[in-house]
This record gives C-alpha cells, sequence and structure tokens, in this order.
C-alpha cells in the first residue's frame, strides 16, 4: 500500500497506539487514551463537507457504537465465565470444592511430587473455572499440604502461577475467552487460532516448569529454599475462603447432605463436555462444537449445575439464594472484563469488519492498512516479525492484566500477517501467550494473578515473579523460534 492511501485518521490511530505504549511504560491506564483515540476517528471520519458540530456528534456516536460493538463481541465470554465463577461458590457453599481436590492429597508424598501435583491440579481447575477462582479452591486446599511434606511455599506459589495464570489462562482451552478475543481482533476464527495457543501455552510452560523444578531443587540442596514453618502453614489456612462457615470439632468443614455427590458429578459432567468436543474436533469435525456454539454448551451446562448445586444448598429457598451466587459470579466476570471493552473497542477499529459495524460501509480497518504497508518492508523477515510481536505481547501485558494487550496483539498480527503473508494464527498466538504470561502474573508483581497466587501460599509477589523471570522468559524464546519456524 502507497503512503498516500494512508488518510489522516490512519495516522491518529497510529499515535493512539504510541501513546497507549508510553501509558503502558509509565504503568498508567490505557482506557482513556483508547477513548480518545475512538472519538478522534470518529470526527475524522465523518463527513468532511457536514458542519463540524455534525462532525462532533458522528465522533461522539461512534464512541459509543465502539463499545457495544466491543461488548456484543466479549459479553459471551463473560457469561460463561460469570456463569462458572457463581457455579464455584454454589460447590463451596456446600464444601463440596475441597471434596473434589481431597484425592489429589494422597499423592503429596515428597516436595517434588507436591509441586507437581499442585501444578497439574492448579492447571486443570484453571482451565475449566479460570486462574483466579481455582486459587482460592486449590491453594487453600492442597499448598498447606504440600508445604507440610516440606515443598518451601515460595516452589509452591511458583507451581500454582505457571499452570494457572501462565500455561492454563495463556491457551484457555476450554471456556476460550482469551482465544475469542484476540482471533475478534485479528478477523480469524477461534478455531484457527486454538491449536496454536494451545501448542506455544504448553511449550512455554514445560519450559518454564523444567528450569523453575531445577532451580528449586538447586536451591532447596543449598539452603537458599527453606520449607515453611508451622507458623507460615498457619497463615496460609488464615486465607480460607471457607471461614465462618461450619466446622467440626477436629477442624474439618462440615460438608453438605449432597456435597459429595455434586464433587463427583461436576467434574465428571465438565469433563464429558470437553471430551465431546475433543473428540468431535478430531473424529467428526462435521459435527464439531466450535466457537460460540461451544461456549454456549459450556455456559448452558454450568447454568444447569448451578441451579443444581443452589438447591442442594437452599432447597426451597433456592428461588432466592440463586441471586447471590449470580450476583457474585457477574462482579467478578465485570470487573475483569469493564477495563477490557473501551480498549478493545478501539483496537477493534483496526479490523475492516469491525471498522464498518462501527463508522459505516467503506470505513478502512486502520490498523490493517497500516499493517499491509509495514508488510512490505518486513516481507520475508520472520525473525523480525516473530521477536518483534513477542517483544510486544510482554509490552502490552506490563499493565498487569494479561488481556487488555489482546485486541493489540490480535490487530496487529491480522495486520502484519495480511501484509507479508506469513500465518496469522501463529503470530496471533504468539501475541496471546507473551501478553498472558506476562500480564497474567507471572512476570508482573503487580498483576492480580501474582498476588492472589503469592498471597494464598504466603510469599511476597516480587519473590515469586523473580524466581520466574528466567524459566518464563526462557520459555517465550523458545516459542517465538517455534513461532518463526511456523510462520
Amino acid at each position: 500500500m502507497d503512503t498516500n492511501l494512508l488518510t489522516v485518521p490512519h495516522y491518529v490511530f497510529l499515535l493512539t497506539v504510541l501513546a497507549i505504549f508510553i501509558a503502558i511504560g509509565f504503568r498508567r491506564g490505557v482506557i482513556i487514551p483508547s477513548l480518545v483515540g475512538t472519538f478522534l476517528i470518529g470526527v475524522l471520519s465523518a463527513n468532511q463537507d457536514h458542519p463540524l458540530l455534525d462532525q462532533v456528534v458522528f465522533g461522539v456516536q461512534v464512541l459509543f457504537n465502539a463499545l457495544l460493538n466491543a461488548g456484543g463481541e466479549l459479553f459471551g465470554i463473560m457469561a460463561v465465565i460469570a456463569l462458572m465463577v457463581a457455579m464455584l461458590h454454589a460447590l463451596r457453599a456446600q464444601g463440596a470444592d475441597q471434596i473434589m481436590v481431597a484425592p489429589m492429597k494422597k499423592l503429596m508424598r515428597s516436595p517434588m511430587t507436591a509441586f507437581f501435583v499442585l501444578a497439574a491440579t492448579m492447571y486443570t481447575a484453571a482451565a475449566f473455572f479460570w486462574p483466579t477462582p481455582a486459587v482460592a479452591l486449590v491453594g487453600t486446599v492442597l499448598v498447606p499440604v504440600a508445604v507440610r511434606v516440606g515443598l518451601p511455599a515460595l516452589a509452591a506459589a511458583v507451581a500454582i502461577n505457571l499452570a494457572g495464570h501462565g500455561m492454563a489462562l495463556s491457551a484457555d482451552p476450554i471456556i476460550q475467552g482469551a482465544t475469542r478475543l484476540t482471533a475478534g481482533a485479528a478477523g480469524i476464527d477461534s478455531q484457527e487460532l486454538l491449536p496454536y495457543t494451545v501448542l506455544f501455552s504448553i511449550v512455554t510452560g514445560v519450559t518454564a516448569l523444567s528450569i523453575a523444578v531445577y532451580t528449586i531443587r538447586r536451591d532447596m540442596k543449598s539452603g537458599v529454599l527453606k520449607a515453611a514453618t508451622e507458623e507460615e502453614i498457619a497463615a496460609m489456612s488464615d486465607a480460607d475462603p471457607h471461614h465462618g462457615d461450619e466446622y467440626s470439632a477436629n477442624g474439618e468443614l462440615v460438608a453438605g447432605k449432597y456435597a459429595r455427590m455434586l464433587a463427583i458429578g461436576v467434574p465428571i459432567t465438565l469433563g464429558c463436555i470437553a471430551g465431546l468436543m475433543i473428540y468431535r474436533g478430531i473424529f467428526n469435525p462435521a459435527k464439531a462444537i466450535r466457537g460460540g456454539d461451544a461456549t454456549a454448551l459450556l455456559g448452558g451446562a454450568a447454568t444447569v449445575l448451578l441451579v443444581l448445586a443452589t438447591f442442594a444448598k437452599h432447597g426451597t429457598h433456592a428461588l432466592e439464594g440463586i441471586t447471590d451466587y449470580l450476583r457474585s459470579g457477574f462482579y467478578f466476570s465485570i470487573k475483569i472484563f469493564a477495563p477490557i471493552i473501551p480498549i478493545a473497542g478501539f483496537f477493534f477499529l483496526g479490523n475492516p469488519d469491525h471498522a464498518a459495524a462501527v463508522i459505516g460501509d467503506g470505513a478502512p480497518g486502520y490498523l490493517f492498512d497500516v499493517g499491509n504497508y509495514i508488510g512490505k518492508h518486513l516481507d520475508g523477515n520472520n525473525f523480525a516479525i516473530g521477536f518483534g510481536m513477542t517483544i510486544i505481547g510482554m509490552l502490552t501485558g506490563m499493565d498487569g492484566s494479561g488481556f487488555s494487550g489482546l485486541p493489540l496483539a490480535g490487530s496487529l498480527a491480522g495486520a502484519i500477517g495480511t501484509g507479508t503473508g506469513v500465518n496469522i494464527a501463529v503470530l496471533a498466538a504468539l501475541g496471546q501467550v507473551a501478553a498472558i504470561f506476562t500480564g497474567g502474573g507471572t512476570l508482573v508483581a503487580w498483576a492480580f494473578g501474582a498476588c492472589a497466587d503469592a498471597g494464598i501460599s504466603g510469599v511476597n509477589p516480587s519473590d515469586l515473579v523473580r524466581r520466574n523471570f528466567v524459566p518464563v522468559v526462557t520459555g517465550l524464546i523458545v516459542i517465538t523460534f517455534l513461532a518463526i519456524y511456523l510462520m
């Protein structure tokens, strides 16, 4: 594309992206720059022959429509996460959540087995319930057990952090919230993206966990890492989310009448759903359950399980009791996605389909046009493209969200991929995994993921991310070379 085809709104879009990067560099919020950029693009996209007042009015309308467009794209993700969290709260009220993970205690025979049990359990729970709710489920039950068998508290935090807020969240293989957000910005189907996000997240996670295990064992032998004291173990127990519930004389939570039934039924149901999606995706593609259909199936199942768990706990008062669970679930979901909607609203304008939906027919995809122009200068230089996307993903994650950078990563992948002819899905997956591993909480101490995982383990978030740095960065370098090969 020639530079004379880049209009003033294109340059405003680029200046807004630059302002967002500067804000990230200074650890400031990026919502206002996103909103201002959206408004200015709306004003400049209006018919310039119309009076200035009409142009301003159109800019205000574009600002709202961009939020509405992003909200519509994200609501399905928000709803399924809210329903999953609400269901988990209903299970927690019965004590069924502790019963679900209790069998894993028996596998913790030594510090290293405890480390891998924590990582595996956290990954599974985070894939179905998302990492933050899973921390309360896994951390409060299994972390104290792990430290009692000699695993240092910091090592326990590393296990749940890398597996949950790193590997599980960056792939998001079941709920697919991250994947759909990135794919929507990139202009591709989420099923094109999912295999690569799963691959890159596993490679990064396995690499990081392997290096972490080596350094933990080395430092345990040298005495740098020491087993937790009884006081530290007691402090972890104080973080129990069941605080205030009914406990027996020996200190165990009194489970509800149907707790065991729910503890068995819920994992089996969710496992069957996941198995069905995988089976049809591989062996019966014509009936594959993908994208929005997969979200609908998972969300509908969570709703049914929520209703059953509510009746099990409240009986005839379930009609009122379910309100609290739904409120807490949607509060959790909206708290995560509310800051992302205005950011996504801006970056979605980089995609021609979204730009046309917000501004009107004929609106260009601003970032895609710029990407076509830049792509001509990068054509054939996959090394620069790959490492550039990894660095951009990591930079966007520095705000501590992880998700706020996905619209940018997806938009850039779609733009550069279209201009250079490289595989857009590979490039978008690379940006997604880099952004979430960084901002999800494995490399940023102020991220909620790092704070939650460190808090449940009784360690300092700064110590946690310092311990993660070399393993995670090594993993990201490995997937960057893998992505370059796959492009």
